[in-house]
């Protein structure tokens, strides 16, 4: 027989002990979301948030399997692969917990696990990276530039506390409910993802309009008495239409990828 060391991923179907574990309380439940937050320590490119998804499900898993074999299945499927969004990361922790205390065969717990992690990475980007961030980042940071402290800190309590808030809810909902949470969730996941797209999309042009809008050009024809400034004439067409170009220019040269040259380009761009 081989030893625990030898385990191989595929050879792993039942756990040896396929008795439903009592339900987690929720001490552990609670240091399990508060590790989640170190979703990210040893990232690598080979397995990508495994190793912090590991130690975050550790608590858990030691009272679910008390037999040390099943436990080390366990940690051996459960330092597979994971690449997700870590504010949404509890969501799948207790989705997979559900699974785990009621003993159901390691190579269905690992398919969810996965089929469940990549899509909120995107939906989590959508959310919170393009619509989130900038929302809370563009109410503060205007007070950060007049000298105000409150800014910073505010950013802070109010982003770190919203991503808290949502790790304590998704973690109880995900575990309480176990499979249904998985069709609740993405019942209507792609309209939910396309507002919130939208939004974001709505943001960064209030944010080019309010902090780029010092943007102009100083272009002036000579008219006789009455000279023709061309910023003028600009703002009768689109105001702050400069900013909304440059900013349309940084997305195209973003998105125009494998060309060094428009590296150069962006970085030698510079606003006064």
């Amino acid at each position: 027989m081989a030893s625990n060391t030898d385990l191989n991923l595929q050879d792993m179907q039942y756990y040896t002990d396929l008795t439903p574990a009592p339900k987690l309380d929720k001490g552990t439940l609670t240091k399990m979301i508060w590790r989640s937050c170190n979703l990210q320590i040893c990232f690598n490119y080979e397995r990508m948030q495994a190793i912090g998804w590991l130690w975050s499900m550790l608590p858990g898993l030691k009272k679910i399997h008390t037999n040390k074999t099943d436990l080390s299945m366990s940690m051996c499927q459960n330092l597979d692969f994971l690449n997700t969004h870590p504010f949404l990361v509890t969501f799948v922790m207790g989705l997979v917990l559900s699974m785990e205390q009621n003993k159901m065969d390691i190579q269905t717990i690992r398919a969810v696990r996965i089929s469940t992690a990549a899509p909120l990475g995107g939906i989590g980007d959508a959310l919170f990276w393009f619509t989130l961030i900038p929302i809370i980042a563009g109410m503060t940071c205007g007070m950060a530039i007049n000298g105000s402290m409150m800014g910073p800190i505010l950013y802070f309590v109010v982003a770190f506390g919203i991503e808290m808030i949502l790790r304590y809810v998704l973690m109880y909902w995900s575990y309480n409910l176990g499979l249904d949470a998985v069709k609740m969730m993405t019942a209507n996941a792609k309209e939910f993802t396309r507002a919130a797209s939208i939004l974001g999309v709505f943001v960064v042009g209030a944010l080019t309009a309010n902090y780029g809008g010092g943007t102009t050009t100083g272009i002036v024809f000579a008219n006789g008495e009455s000279p023709v400034v061309l910023q003028d004439y600009l703002n009768q067409i689109l105001p702050c239409l400069i900013p909304l170009l440059l900013t349309l220019l940084m997305y195209f040269l973003l998105k125009k990828d494998g060309h060094q040259s428009n590296v150069s380009f962006c970085s030698s761009l510079s606003v006064s």
